[in-house]
């Protein structure tokens, strides 16, 4: 079967969820003041994930090391379709319509960068589909820090009760966020 791209997430009218794992000093800084302070550098990428069993997998379900808190974070969905529109793919291939060096430009000239990944299952198998990480730097990550984040919740609580259930061989599945496919426009 060939493998696809597709955008799974929570969303409604205003906002979509994304993830991010964190250290716990800047994860409770965060959910303290509502959006990322001192202790977040804004001078590096940043990674945000909609898709929620993508951001486990990355993160270990909360186990790797400055990633044991997960934050459900909400964003303003014109945002998150302004900074899909506008991204630049992570990595160059062959087929694209654009030169080697007119991609390495864009790259160099872009705050935001898409990448594609296999998504995962609750065990972490790679699935058929891909779903969509975006890096963002410069300019496009103080617009996240100060003007694009709705809500931030702290969710390690609950991703740690989903782990231990799946390690002890429960069927998760009807725990895991609802997420549906999204269209952006």
């Amino acid at each position: 079967m060939p493998e696809y791209k597709e955008i799974r997430a929570v969303y409604d009218d205003d906002t979509i969820r994304v993830y991010q794992a964190y250290c716990p000093a800047i994860a409770e800084e965060a959910v303290k003041l509502g959006t990322f302070g001192s202790r977040f550098k804004l001078t590096r990428m940043t990674w945000i994930k909609p898709s929620f069993l993508w951001a486990m997998y990355r993160s270990g379900w909360a186990t790797k090391e400055n990633q044991e808190r997960i934050l459900a974070i909400d964003l303003k969905r014109s945002a998150f379709d302004d900074l899909i529109q506008n991204a630049v793919i992570s990595s160059y291939h062959e087929n694209s319509d654009i030169s080697y060096q007119e991609w390495q430009k864009q790259v160099q000239n872009s705050d935001i960068r898409v990448q594609w990944d296999p998504e995962r299952d609750i065990h972490g198998n790679a699935l058929n589909y891909r779903s969509i990480q975006i890096g963002i730097r410069g300019e496009a990550v103080r617009k996240f820090v100060s003007d694009w984040i709705v809500k931030i919740q702290d969710i390690t609580d609950y991703v740690t009760d989903l782990r231990i259930r799946k390690e002890n061989g429960e069927d998760i599945t009807a725990l895991l966020p609802a997420e549906r496919i999204y269209s952006h426009e």
